[in-house]
């Protein structure tokens, strides 16, 4: 199967790719990966988004973004990539179905994944309380007490969602002020529901079956108590989703793709865009404007290609007919 762009990954950056790639009768064909939508799918409501006054549920976002990006002829497959060929022209992208993708242009958008505490515990327990998303996951707690550990956007926006179901929110943040926005601050120090626990960590998540409690350590004085809570939701950050490109495109210390300010990488003919790249804003807007920019390179570099095929195809011909033919010389 060939096409002349494929986008991997379906979050914001993926999407808006895709939309402008379609536009440019690209006809590209875009690899969802495990998570369709991206992150921003998981996220139970988006105010930050320009366009949606009241607001925009992240999976209704990720949706219309794939319906409107299909009704410009964008084609979808639910794969993963598992390996790429750079050296190969086209390019050779190998997925987990046993399938080969030819493609004359990647965009990478593969995003982040949630970073975990690393501690005793949590993966034995994920799934079983231990869980990374408070949309998918918040019904199973009502009624219930939890933990949201954190203190950025992430984990007071999930956190304030997490209320509607249960009884009692505990953030623990390793500082003594919130990283949020303000007005996610003002609403968190507003509802009865919610509590902090300051300069702290969760060393350990306790439980056998299921999460009965975790084990928490004050930072400042050095001493550890038991906190009793039916869940455990972190919320300290990403990792970049690269471990498919090591090796292949230039990488920064902390695994995010390395670009040159216009979505391009080190190997000509893969851009990149979104939380693969950012590290600093990580936003929806700002990914899918990532997402515009390479898709827009992506058809500039067609274009050059093609333009240069036909000009050596042109001159091979026009060296055809003025050569002299044999026995004239």
């Amino acid at each position: 199967m060939h096409s002349k762009v494929v986008i991997i990954g379906s979050g914001p950056a993926g999407l808006t790719a895709a939309l402008y790639a379609a536009r440019a009768n690209l006809e590209p064909l875009v690899v969802r990966g495990l998570q369709p939508g991206g992150l921003i799918a998981t996220t139970s409501e988006v105010e930050n988004y320009p366009g949606f006054v009241e607001g925009i549920g992240g999976y209704e976002l990720a949706e219309n973004m794939e319906k409107q990006a299909a009704r410009f002829g964008t084609e979808f497959k639910d794969t993963l990539v598992t390996k790429i060929d750079a050296e190969a022209r086209p390019f050779v992208l190998h997925t987990d179905s046993g399938e080969q993708l030819t493609a004359d242009t990647i965009i990478v958008s593969t995003g982040a994944s949630p970073r975990k505490l690393g501690v005793p515990g949590e993966e034995k327990l994920a799934n079983r309380g231990v869980s990374y998303c408070a949309t998918c996951d918040g019904f199973f707690f009502r009624g219930k007490s939890v933990v949201v550990v954190g203190g950025g956007n992430s984990a007071l926006d999930e956190g304030l969602f997490l209320t509607r179901y249960v009884s009692e929110l505990v953030v623990i943040h390793r500082r003594d002020e919130l990283r949020a926005d303000p007005i996610l601050q003002e609403r968190a120090f507003a509802n009865e529901k919610v509590r902090f626990i300051w300069d702290s960590t969760v060393e350990e998540v306790l439980g056998d079956d299921k999460v009965t409690g975790v084990r928490v350590k004050n930072l400042k004085t050095g001493e550890t108590s038991l906190l009793a809570t039916d869940g455990v939701f972190p919320y300290i950050g990403h990792v970049p989703n690269t471990k498919l490109f090591a090796g292949l495109l230039t990488l920064d210390e902390n695994g995010y793709i390395v670009t040159d300010g216009r979505q391009r990488t080190n190997v000509e003919g893969i851009f990149a865009a979104g939380d693969v790249v950012d590290h600093v804003y990580r936003q929806a807007i700002t990914a899918a404007g990532e997402g515009c920019k390479a898709a827009m390179e992506a058809t500039w570099y067609l274009a050059e290609q093609e333009h240069a095929a036909t000009k050596k195809a042109s001159q091979a011909q026009t060296n055809e007919v003025t050569s002299p033919a044999l026995g004239q010389w």
